[in-house]
């Protein structure tokens, strides 16, 4: 009993509640210093799962494309954050149809703080914290090249920012809605880069990640909007509260941290829609100098081809006559 009560502590979530309900009692959670040892244990899962898709997913596929060692990395990242972010975009769809926050918008700040979770919603949160937290030593085993280390170390950071300051500020059910939509994104951008990897001239899927990016970014935009400038200045309870898990409900009664709230994320979404613009200018410059040299090469190689230019005229054994038959060398004069 005292091994099945220890392994209950690494294996599933803690802090279990009964809260009463209109039909009975309900188990559901909140959060505390236990979930540490939860993520921790989850951790290493997420690293035996990792190593199972690169050795019988991603190496296979590898050893037939022959790739360079600068493809083979990006094509190893790509490979592992699609099985991520497809298993986290169905899991996540699943959370928040089930629990009814999509069918009802008003929940995302309704009866704000929410303290309690439901056991899904946070064994959700917990396995996402462990998948970014496992990807730091992840860079060490899968010997990243240093060039690429401070682009995914910022990546990293702010994945767990996000989504440890959703948990911990009990802004849970925007969180998982914020997510599912960063994840449906990045799903199709990954395996526009996997597609690209089989075949450089595909560039469909990348086309039509742009359009989801684009959209996603606007429904975020918007569900900031939503929740923070009309949301949360509306809960009933505006009262500081720690101990009930209310942080900071009551500064958006104070129009001006509000709009200051709203601006840096109009500024934050504005940077990123800035580097997406960036990054879209940049491959449509690479495609069209692609084109156009290969026009060039076509024009080149076509010109090479074409039979050399004949003198004027005919041969006949070997001497070049006239049209009129006559010799087109000039004749010498005998001098008289």
């Amino acid at each position: 009993q005292v091994t099945a009560k220890t392994a209950f502590l690494f294996i599933l979530p803690q802090y279990n509640v009964s809260v009463p309900t209109a039909d009975g009692e309900l188990v559901q959670y909140h959060y505390g210093l236990k979930d540490l040892v939860t993520i921790l244990f989850y951790i290493f899962i997420a690293i035996i799962l990792h190593a199972v898709v690169q050795e019988y997913a991603l190496d296979k596929i590898n050893r037939r494309l022959h790739l360079s060692k600068v493809k083979h990395s990006k094509f190893n990242e790509s490979g592992q954050l699609v099985a991520f972010h497809l298993t986290s975009v169905i899991w996540c769809l699943y959370v928040v149809v089930t629990e009814g926050y999509i069918s009802n918008p008003r929940s995302l700040w309704e009866n704000y703080p929410h303290v309690y979770l439901p056991f899904q919603v946070k064994f959700f949160y917990l396995c996402q914290l462990a998948y970014w937290l496992h990807a730091l030593p992840e860079l060490y085993f899968q010997k990243v090249r240093k060039e690429e280390i401070p682009r995914q170390l910022r990546c990293i950071a702010l994945y767990l920012v996000h989504i440890a300051g959703a948990y911990l500020l009990n802004l849970t059910r925007l969180g998982l809605i914020l997510l599912l939509l960063q994840y449906l994104a990045e799903f199709f951008f990954h395996m526009a880069r996997l597609v690209c990897f089989t075949d450089e001239n595909n560039e469909k899927l990348f086309n039509v990640w742009a359009v989801i990016f684009v959209v996603t970014r606007l429904f975020t935009l918007t569900l900031y909007i939503l929740v923070i400038g009309f949301g949360l200045p509306r809960v009933e309870n505006q009262a500081l509260d720690p101990d009930r898990g209310n942080f900071f409900s009551f500064l958006f009664n104070n129009i001006l941290f509000r709009m200051s709230v709203l601006l840096l994320v109009c500024l934050f979404q504005a940077s990123v829609m800035w580097r997406f613009i960036h990054f879209q200018l940049r491959r449509w410059r690479e495609y069209w100098n692609e084109q156009s040299s290969r026009k060039r090469a076509a024009a080149t190689a076509k010109q090479q081809a074409k039979p050399p230019k004949r003198d004027s005229g005919y041969h006949e054994n070997g001497v070049v006559k006239a049209e009129n038959g006559t010799s087109p060398r000039t004749k010498k004069l005998k001098s008289p």
